[in-house]
């Protein structure tokens, strides 16, 4: 598992976070409280939630102060009351200190400090840097997040805009996220940051980017109005009321994914489009990741499978190259690597090993090559539509994917995803 910590608990699940964090970007300080709504699944005497080297000044559950401790990563409470079986019940956290990073498999995740602002991105494991939480998949809850921060600085964070008030030199920004929402895909964006409107309707999109980049990412985002609509169409409604994008002022290794809102780096901006195909990546994650959230680690092709093969149907769309020679261009480097990984279970160290992400889009476009377009995207529709803001699991795919077509696909599939041998790509 990831570090030393045990991510998520069990006894309750949470259905609101209500996050309010005051963060001094000079300092590096973040002041918060959080206030946690939750329903037991047994009789708790005692809980924890996940939360990293903050100092906790106050535990109160259903307005009683509790016992608590909290080290290694855990906050243990235990209320002055047991809460009874099936009981709602209310956890409030006052902490303070500087965010750190998560230390995983993967690096240090989640609140990252910039030069002048911060950023969050905690895939997977680093929602415990800037919130308590119980940070498990199958977890997913409505949340309130207020920041407030010096006045220069622009806040992006989930959901919609629900208000903004000026003070004495400071601003309280207040975002509102309807839709159930896993703890890693919750995100704060904190920046010098001028907002573009890129389009109002029928999903508004905005941009938050520095001023010298906005001419060069108007142009770089400009087709994702069209891209959000075309996709629309191949994977069903778009799932949520809004969507954002940030580019920081500095580079970054890759763009990251948060629910409504993606990340890009100064280094994605080359008023050029030289990156457009992250651009799609990005936006197909809020239907495959965001919406549709895998149940466990092991099924993170159902994420990155589908939103690189959306790379390849943008191209298609956009008068690219189709996506079938992508995906025989992506074959071909696929045969010169090692064949040591199993795309249904790739194992923690190899969740994001780019073989997953190619192979899994090598296995939709031999699904679609098989199926047929019609039925093919009738099946990825059904898909979004079933599991809207749910969790999903590898067989649940495959099994629907049976159903929408009269052809057997137990080999297609046993190859594709419990095998190690490269197959070859069938011709639709």
């Amino acid at each position: 598992m990831p570090g030393k910590r045990l991510p998520g608990n069990g006894g309750y699940r949470v259905t609101h976070y209500d996050l309010e964090l005051d963060y001094r970007p000079g300092p590096a300080r973040l002041a918060g409280r959080a206030v946690i709504s939750a329903e037991s699944q047994t009789r708790l005497e005692g809980f924890a939630l996940d939360l990293g080297p903050f100092r906790v000044d106050r535990v109160i559950v259903d307005g009683r102060p509790a016992h608590y401790t909290h080290r290694a990563g855990k906050l243990r409470i235990r209320p002055a009351r047991a809460v009874p079986a099936g009981a709602p019940f209310t956890v409030e956290v006052r902490y303070a200190g500087t965010p750190r990073p998560v230390r995983s498999h993967w690096g240090e995740i989640g609140w990252d400090h910039l030069s002048d602002g911060a950023l969050v991105a905690s895939q997977p494991v680093g929602a415990p840097s800037w919130f308590p939480c119980n940070d498990t998949l199958a977890d997913k809850a409505g949340y309130r997040i207020s920041v407030r921060v010096a006045s220069p600085y622009t806040v992006l964070a989930n959901g919609i805009l629900a208000s903004r008030r000026a003070g004495a030199g400071a601003t309280t920004w207040v975002y509102e996220q309807a839709e159930p929402m896993c703890t890693y895909l919750a995100t704060v964006q904190i920046g010098r940051y001028d907002l573009v409107e890129l389009a109002g309707a029928p999903v508004l999109q905005v941009a938050a980017v520095p001023p010298r980049l906005v001419t060069a990412a108007i142009h770089d985002f400009g087709r994702q109005p069209e891209m959000l609509s075309a996709f629309a169409d191949l994977f069903g409604e778009y799932p949520f009321t809004g969507y954002a994008v940030v580019v920081t002022g500095e580079d970054l290794d890759v763009p990251v994914e948060a629910q409504g809102l993606s990340t890009f780096g100064a280094n994605h901006v080359d008023g050029a489009r030289g990156a457009e195909h992250l651009v799609a990546h990005e936006l197909a994650h809020q239907w495959f990741g965001n919406s549709l959230t895998v149940a466990d680690w092991r099924h993170i092709w159902l994420h990155e499978g589908f939103a690189q093969y959306a790379e390849w149907l943008w191209s298609e769309i956009s008068g690219g190259e189709p996506a079938g020679r992508l995906a025989e261009r992506s074959w071909t480097a696929l045969s010169a690597q090692p064949r040591d990984l199993v795309l249904a279970n790739p194992g923690l160290p190899r969740t994001f090993d780019d073989r997953v992400y190619q192979r899994g889009a090598l296995t939709l476009h031999a699904l679609r090559s098989t199926m047929g377009d019609a039925p093919f995207f009738g099946l990825l529709r059904d898909w979004t539509e079933i599991h809207r803001h749910g969790s999903v699991t590898t067989t649940q795919f495959t099994q629907l994917a049976q159903r929408h077509t009269p052809r057997p696909l137990d080999t297609l599939f046993a190859d594709w995803l419990y095998g190690v041998r490269l197959p070859e790509l069938p011709r639709g």
